[in-house]
């Protein structure tokens, strides 16, 4: 039976989280949608570090070895018994398939075994209800940045249950830009953290295109950008030239991130919201975060801003929208699947 969430974070059910989606095991508790518990993860990053990205078997069989350890260490760090919590939440899309598999394959277990309901969860989602964790009195409406490795968008978050994408990017997404942009300049993996370490460094001195910054309403398109990088740096190499990676890594990530930044404002403006919230991995990036409170200030808005740790991949927002659907009670069956790609919806569709 359906219950009402206009006013969601009441109830103090206990979640608990388990993500598996990409290379971080994670298994977080938490109370009532809004207060964290337990926020354990496992990494395999350094297994992937020699092969320059993540290598979906390895990370699969990494997420077997540590899926357990992640959930009794939470169970354990937050003092709650298995028979305390109220649901069991877990990723079932968009990841990689092998991995999301691991996390929905025990979480069906553990709900089974505990006679607890089982809450499937997109980690979109997931990226949104991070605000939650962030400022406990935060409602819809709002404006949600997405900036991740899958996606990029503006959304609006119209209420806890529904969601409208406003803009979306055309081609690769902004962490898939920065992982080609690293791996350009020679960078190791994972190619975000260490472009932004290395443009600290440098200065905007090299010309590269704006994406569909006039243009395009709130769509983005990295693909010419990337191709400039790639073209510059190809280019500085032939010509022997002295030329500064590091100027190349600042010049990207300002022609990378302004748009957004610039964008998301823009969309608050037009719908008269005056809240704006970012969530996924590129949000945890230094330059944008200090961009974003720059242009909230300027306009006098809210920025909800997720501490890095919960815009990159992590068990507590999944235990934050699993709250949301628990209390819609929208229960998965024991025979949920994993889906390695859900897309974003159309503007005029919930997402």
């Amino acid at each position: 039976m359906k219950t009402n969430i206009g006013a969601p974070f009441g109830k103090d059910a206990l979640i608990l989280g388990i993500e598996t989606s990409c290379d971080d095991t994670a298994a977080g508790i938490v109370r009532g949608g809004r207060e964290i518990l337990a926020d354990e993860i496992i990494t395999s990053a350094p297994r992937h570090v020699p092969f320059g990205g993540v290598v979906p078997e390895i990370a699969s069989r990494a997420h077997t070895e540590a899926v357990e350890e992640a959930v009794k260490r939470a169970f354990s760090s937050s003092g709650v018994s298995p028979e305390e919590i109220d649901a069991v939440a877990v990723t079932y899309g968009a990841g990689l398939l092998g991995a999301l598999l691991v996390g929905v394959s025990f979480g069906k277990a553990l709900a089974f075994a505990l006679d607890k309901p089982l809450v499937a969860v997109n980690h979109i989602r997931g990226h949104i209800a991070a605000a939650y964790l962030a400022d406990k009195t935060l409602e819809p409406p709002f404006l949600t940045l997405l900036a991740s490795g899958g996606h990029t968008a503006i959304i609006c978050v119209k209420s806890f249950t529904e969601h409208e994408v406003l803009g979306s990017t055309l081609d690769d997404a902004a962490g898939e830009a920065f992982d080609k942009t690293a791996r350009v300049l020679g960078l190791p993996y994972p190619g975000g953290p260490n472009v932004e370490r290395l443009a600290r460094e440098g200065a905007n001195t090299v010309k590269l295109p704006k994406m569909l910054k006039g243009a395009g309403g709130y769509d983005f398109s990295y693909s010419g950008l990337k191709t400039a990088v790639v073209n510059y740096v190809h280019a500085a190499e032939q010509s022997k030239k002295p030329w500064s990676k590091a100027d190349v890594a600042h010049s990207f990530q300002c022609a990378a991130l302004d748009v957004l930044a610039e964008k998301l404002f823009a969309a608050a403006e037009e719908r008269k919201i005056g809240v704006v919230a970012a969530g996924g991995g590129v949000s945890a990036n230094g330059y944008l975060r200090e961009r974003l409170a720059k242009e909230a200030a300027g306009r006098k808005m809210k920025l909800v801003l997720p501490e890095k740790r919960y815009c990159t991949d992590n068990a507590c927002m999944i235990a934050a929208e699993g709250y949301i659907r628990y209390a819609q009670g929208e229960f998965a069956s024991l025979d949920l699947n994993a889906e390695a790609y859900i897309p974003l919806k159309n503007a005029s569709e919930p997402l």
